[in-house]
């Protein structure tokens, strides 16, 4: 087998960010009764969402830290309809990341995927996400039995793409470059950031239409396909 060590992001590559992040914020909306400033749950998470993204991407690259990302993206929609209420943007923070942990929902095909590698690899998880939460997201939904070690970047001390991340995992795991292959959702994070270190890579695009300036080692818009290739 040419790959012994598999680096396998969390969110949005295994866990349902997407739905698990929108159920959980839909508690917090109704616990914090933000429907007297905004006209529905969905004007919200749009306003939410949209800077939620724009903050996670600037975390990525080192523009801003976690403590920035925290604060801004609940602050945010709240200053848009006038309520400068930073205990409020702070509570919602804190109850949304505590909620978005008991969350369960996973990727589709997730688990057989898993059933399928684990017998024959290393896995390891390699997430750019909060520590406080990954750990739980884990636990939670089951997945803790597939991995030999989670590896966030807050113990790296540096996010994906960065190179000492993918550094920190190769040596906290004792694998090998070329035996290690990198799989992830995010081209910019996951795939690119591989790609620069010379790991290979499988682009879980999901059917995504995003270019890339190099071409990944494999893409794949479904997990299942992950099966014909290791």
């Amino acid at each position: 087998m040419k790959y012994k060590s598999i680096f396998i992001d969390l969110d949005d590559t295994l866990w349902d960010t997407r739905a698990n992040s929108k159920e959980s914020m839909s508690e917090v909306y109704e616990k914090y009764k933000l429907a007297q400033w905004f006209p529905s749950f969905e004007f919200y998470y749009k306003i939410y969402s949209k800077k939620n993204l724009e903050l996670w991407n600037l975390y990525h690259f080192g523009k801003i830290t976690k403590q920035e990302l925290t604060k801004e993206r609940f602050l945010f929609p709240l200053l848009q309809v006038g309520v400068k209420d930073e205990d409020l943007a702070r509570n919602l923070g804190y109850d949304f990341l505590m909620g978005t942990a008991t969350k369960t929902k996973l990727v589709k095909n997730a688990i057989e995927l898993l059933d399928y590698l684990s017998p024959k690899y290393r896995l390891f998880i390699l997430s750019n996400g909060f520590r406080e939460v990954q750990f739980k997201k884990i636990d939670n939904s089951g997945l803790s039995p597939y991995f030999e070690k989670v590896i966030v970047s807050e113990d790296a001390g540096a996010n994906k793409p960065h190179p000492d991340i993918y550094h920190y995992a190769l040596k906290s795991t004792n694998s090998r470059k070329n035996e290690s292959i990198m799989i992830g959702d995010n081209p910019e994070t996951d795939i690119a950031g591989a790609y620069n270190l010379k790991i290979d890579q499988i682009y879980f695009a999901n059917n995504q239409e995003i270019e890339l300036d190099f071409q990944p080692n494999y893409v794949v818009n479904s997990l299942l396909e992950i099966k014909d290739i290791l």
